[in-house]
Order: C-alpha cells, then structure tokens, then sequence
C-alpha cells in the first residue's frame, strides 16, 4: 500500500446498484468538510462513476517521478480522485479483462498512485466478493480501518449484503457499519418521504449480525446533483449524511 495514506476505508456491496459510489462520495466530501486531506479510489473497473458523478471526466491523469498523480477537486488539493475512467478514450468504453488483469490494475492503482500525505483514502470496490475484492483486502488490510457496507431495504440487497458481511469476517476487515441507502424517497415539491422499497431492513440485519448501524439515507435527487451543479442537498438528506460523517469518523479517527 501506497505510503502517505494514514486511514483507508471500504465502501462495500453485495450487488451493484445501490449507490456504494454516492456514498464513497459523500464521504469523501464529508470527511473534505471537517478538515480531513481526502483521496477517493474508484475501483470498479466495469462500472466507473465516479469521474461521470463528480463532472471530472475529461480531467487528466499524469504520471509523475513518485507515480500517477490523481485528479483534484480543489486548489487546496484536499480531495484527490483517481479511476480508470479517466484512462477511457470514452465513457462507453467497455473494460473487457480476465481476473489476473484486472488484479494487475488494482495493484497498480493501490500501489503507484501518489496520493501525498492524506488522512482518508476512501475505496469504492465493485460489487461482490471476487477476485478483486481479495486483491484489495490483501494490499490494504494492514492499513485498513474497516468496511462500510452499504444496502437497500429491498431482502434481495439484505442477502447479498449479509454475504459482505461473511466476507469481511473470513478476511478479517472490520465492519465500521451499515448503511441503507435508498431508504424512503423525498418528493422535491412537498418535502414528504414515502418508504417506496420499504425501510428498516439496514437496521434489522445491523442488530442481528451485531454491527453498527450508521443510519439511512432516502432517494434525494439533489444529492447527486449537489456534486457538479453545486446545489443544496436537502435538510433531511444533510442531516442524514452529516450523522453517518460523524459516526465513521469517530469510529477510524481514536481520540
């Protein structure tokens, strides 16, 4: 693992489509807000959001004496992201590799990216619990704080995430908690939540499994927007996030 990362965090999921990348994110930002130097890794090789989400991807990727240089939010250069996407001629390009390749990029991004001197480096891993999510833990759990897990209400995303949970106890990695995402949706005229999928299944399998829950998130548009056009997220999506910021940040950072 890259030297210079004090804290490093998974952000994990059983299946894909559950919002794992907007929660990286938001984490991202979060910890950016309280003062923390951020880097954001975006794993997914098949699926990488997070330049398209953040509006950075026709940014540019260098390669410097000390190793790639990731992308900055910021002048300040307090949040730093890197992806493949940012190696993709076009957004729509596919990544068509067997596992030992895509082992190859992980390590290499896990290894040669020179994130300087950050406090956080948030992962946002694929889906599932395969080839590239051994690489990772490999390089990374003597550094590793722990994992999030991030589900829907829905018990199909309850099972999944209930073999993350499997995952994280044979490997080892902490599980700082689970978030359900997608948990009600807040209609932007009138400010009402209706529990479209349901609710409450996050917090259900928290206290089975005995883990920490870290709370729930509602479908809010203004939180995806929020990244590239600047707009307000929603109090009751703000103060959700803020909550789950806290709680993740006392659980890594011990006083």
């Amino acid at each position: 693992m890259n030297r210079g990362v004090k804290h490093v965090v998974l952000v994990l999921s059983g299946k894909g489509g559950v919002g794992k990348s907007t929660i990286s994110i938001n984490l991202a930002l979060g910890f950016k807000e309280k003062g923390f130097k951020v880097g954001l890794l975006d794993l997914d090789l098949c699926g990488p959001n997070i330049p398209y989400l953040l509006g950075i991807e026709d940014a540019p990727v260098h390669q410097g004496q000390e190793g790639w240089v990731p992308v900055y939010m910021d002048k300040e250069q307090k949040l730093a992201v890197m992806s493949i996407g940012f190696l993709l001629n076009s957004r729509n390009d596919s990544i068509i590799w067997r596992g030992p390749k895509k082992t190859s990029m992980i390590k290499q991004f896990l290894q040669d990216v020179y994130w300087q001197d950050i406090d956080f480096l948030i992962i946002d891993t694929p889906p599932g619990t395969s080839d590239e999510h051994i690489t990772v833990v490999e390089l990374v759990k003597d550094v590793c704080d722990g994992a999030i897990l991030v589900t829907t209400p829905q018990n199909v995303s309850l099972d999944d995430v209930l073999r993350e949970v499997t995952f994280c106890e044979k490997t080892k990695i902490p599980i700082i908690g689970i978030i359900e995402n997608m948990s009600g949706f807040i209609c932007p005229s009138c400010k009402d939540c209706t529990n479209i999928f349901s609710s409450g299944g996050g917090k259900s399998l928290a206290e089975k499994k005995n883990i920490p829950f870290l709370g729930t998130l509602p479908i809010d548009p203004t939180i995806n927007n929020s990244f590239k056009d600047q707009e307000k997220v929603s109090e009751t999506a703000s103060f959700s996030l803020n909550n789950i910021i806290s709680a993740v940040v006392s659980s890594v950072v011990k006083e």
